[in-house]
């Protein structure tokens, strides 16, 4: 998900010039995409349209435990489409918000074409985990949050460089961390234990203020673990 690829913008950023996000065009383009399927669902299409995309689109565990036969497309894409699909503008604007923090990052480490197979990777992964503690269930699943963990689980592999600080725009350029060496650098250990803990609270029900809205936290956890422990695979730099 060659060598490493220029910095976007490149030359000297003085201190205090930082621009908040510089984003690569195919998180760009992501954010479109998911942008324009929102404003057609809300302002655009009939409430019966609607219905039949969340219905084709989301995932749904009850489809894996019964024949494919009969079934035909959406047991196939849901567990990719329901990465573009959300809830509503602020559940949108929640999941585009820090995927334009840690997309940019990844996008400028591994390049447009990585990056759309890393999307793809994540959001299988996150469905996995969600269907293994909601087999057959008929809960529906939307959102970019999986994938959107699995950036962060990404970045955490090499953003926060040993001595070198954490700088939105340079960021990318750090070498890759192993594994090992990953969870033993304190900023990292530190960032894992406040996101796993958060979606330690979400498990027990906490919701932080989110009504009528479950939290997929299995699918966060997906996510999180597959940007973690895979991002090798997708990393051009090879040196560690």
């Amino acid at each position: 998900m060659t060598q490493a690829p220029e910095p976007r913008g490149a030359g000297p950023v003085g201190p205090g010039h930082e621009p908040f996000f510089n984003i690569p065009n195919v998180v760009l383009a992501m954010l479109l995409v998911m942008v324009a399927i929102q404003v057609a669902m809300d302002s655009l299409l009939p409430q019966k349209a609607v219905l039949e995309i969340i219905l084709q689109g989301s995932f749904i565990p009850q489809r894996y435990s019964v024949p494919v036969a009969g079934q035909a497309g959406p047991y196939f894409w849901s567990p990719l489409t329901y990465s573009l699909l959300h809830g509503g503008y602020a559940h949108l604007a929640l999941n585009s918000f820090w995927l334009a923090a840690f997309g940019s990052i990844v996008a400028r480490r591994i390049g447009w074409l990585r990056f759309l197979i890393f999307w793809f990777g994540s959001a299988l992964a996150s469905a996995a985990l969600f269907l293994v503690f909601h087999w057959s269930d008929q809960t529906i699943m939307i959102g970019a949050s999986g994938v959107v963990s699995a950036l962060m689980g990404a970045a955490a592999r090499f953003a926060f460089g040993p001595g070198r600080g954490f700088r939105r725009d340079q960021a990318h350029l750090n070498p890759r961390l192993s594994i090992v060496h990953s969870l033993s650098n304190r900023t990292v250990v530190a960032f894992l234990a406040v996101w796993f803990g958060i979606n330690l609270l979400t498990a027990v029900g906490f919701s932080f203020g989110i009504a009528d809205s479950a939290i997929a936290w299995e699918a966060h956890v997906g996510g999180f673990l597959f940007g973690f422990l895979a991002f090798s695979l997708f990393d051009p730099i090879r040196h560690t």
